[in-house]
């Protein structure tokens, strides 16, 4: 028995083909509606998995069919497969969300929006929301996603509007029949700018230019070229690419550590791609001039990067974290930084944040802090929003495959 709501909606889309069929459309319109809808092929970037068939990731910078699906439903509503009945797990105060409100493609609609279960309680049950977007801005998304899910059984999506869902994992989410994906490749260019910006800032030393600049103190010294260099990349994702590509225009070699390494073994930056195990980790940090950090924080990664592995560092190597502090152990690299194994580090994310002001990172002269915002445009989460909205949205109503498929279970 359908809804009155969604009875209109299907009449709406009858009485739409019945005013096609008096129109009289022009050969060109046809010919690009069918090249539309035939079966969805994703053109594979440059900085793609080469083993993947599909490669179903996203990047801002180079998905080849950007809004795709959202024009097909605007000249072909028949393409609709099914509707979209969404729960907005957002502060409602959210202005990131905007395009939740007022761009939404035919045959989505908001359903409601809160932080809480119970802010949903006036949705009934033959309203049958399938889709929930989650947002950083839920204070306690970890503990409400499964309560959600598991009071709406008929939701089929979960769409998480941030690169890292540390926080919506749970083991109970991890057991759910449910689809989770995010917002990967809408973060990795300024981020692997900034970790250009670390690499230049120790190798120019503009510590010591900044100090001369104060004193008025014109004395020539000598700097490192970039050129030559061997970055090591902990974690080898969208946003470990990102950084490769850009050093490997600077000249550098590049050396990653991933789970599955043969997913890159064809990867045009990478001269050779490590495992996750301990000895290659201490493999890569012992080659690396410069090391960036992008791995998830997840049960494995933990800890990962310890005091075996700031052990056997090349000396005078950079450390650059832009990935989870909690990868780092903390303790281990303040006392790396200290007695000069490492040159130094720039951290854009720490255990935990806001870093208080007593530790101890703060006095350190060869620390770079930034208070993890190195992602943080002007527009950077209403892109993510955008993301949903224009490009996974309209694939969910088209039937269509999602792109940036996460695995709750390995928490990426």
């Amino acid at each position: 028995m359908l809804s009155s709501k969604s009875s209109t909606f299907i009449q709406s889309i009858r009485n739409f083909k019945d005013l096609r069929k008096s129109v009289v459309v022009s050969r060109s319109f046809v010919h690009a509606t069918q090249a539309l809808q035939v079966p969805p092929t994703i053109i594979p970037s440059e900085n793609a998995d080469p083993a993947m068939k599909t490669y179903k990731y996203w990047n801002r910078e180079e998905y080849a069919r950007k809004g795709r699906y959202d024009y097909l439903i605007k000249v072909s509503p028949e393409s609709i497969v099914k509707e979209a009945k969404i729960l907005n797990l957002s502060d409602p105060d959210d202005e990131a969300n905007e395009p939740l409100f007022d761009r939404l493609p035919f045959g989505a609609s908001i359903l409601e929006t809160g932080t809480k279960l119970t802010d949903f309680d006036d949705i009934l049950n033959n309203q049958q929301p399938n889709v929930v977007f989650v947002s950083p801005s839920c204070p306690m998304a970890r503990k409400q996603l499964p309560l959600v899910l598991a009071r709406f059984p008929t939701i089929e999506w979960v769409h998480v509007r941030s690169a890292g869902i540390d926080f919506v994992v749970s083991d109970e989410l991890s057991q759910l029949p449910v689809t989770v994906t995010n917002a990967k490749g809408q973060f990795s260019s300024s981020l692997a700018e900034y970790a250009m910006m670390a690499c230049s800032y120790f190798a120019k030393d503009l510590p010591r230019l900044l100090r001369q600049k104060r004193s008025k103190n014109w004395e020539k010294y000598d700097v490192e070229e970039l050129r030559g260099k061997t970055l090591g990349i902990v974690g080898y994702g969208d946003i470990g690419r990102a950084c490769a590509k850009l050093a490997h225009n600077y000249g550098m070699k590049i050396i990653a550590l991933r789970r599955n390494p043969k997913l890159s073994a064809q990867d045009p930056y990478c001269s050779v791609v490590y495992g996750t195990d301990k000895k290659s980790l201490n493999q890569l940090m012992s080659e690396s001039d410069y090391i960036v950090c992008s791995a998830p924080s997840t049960v494995e990664t933990r800890g990962m990067v310890n005091a075996d592995a700031f052990k056997a560092v090349k000396e005078n190597a950079v450390f650059i974290n832009l990935g989870r502090g909690p990868v780092i152990d903390e303790e281990a690299l303040v006392e790396a930084l200290k007695n000069g194994r490492l040159k130094g580090a720039a951290l854009d994310v720490f255990s935990e944040e806001p870093l208080p002001s007593t530790n101890e990172l703060w006095d350190l002269e060869n620390v770079l802090i930034s208070p993890h915002n190195m992602d943080q445009t002007a527009t950077f989460m209403h892109e993510a929003t955008e993301f949903f909205v224009f490009e996974n949205l309209p694939r969910f109503i088209c039937g269509k495959d999602l792109l940036n498929p996460v695995n709750p279970s390995l928490g990426y």
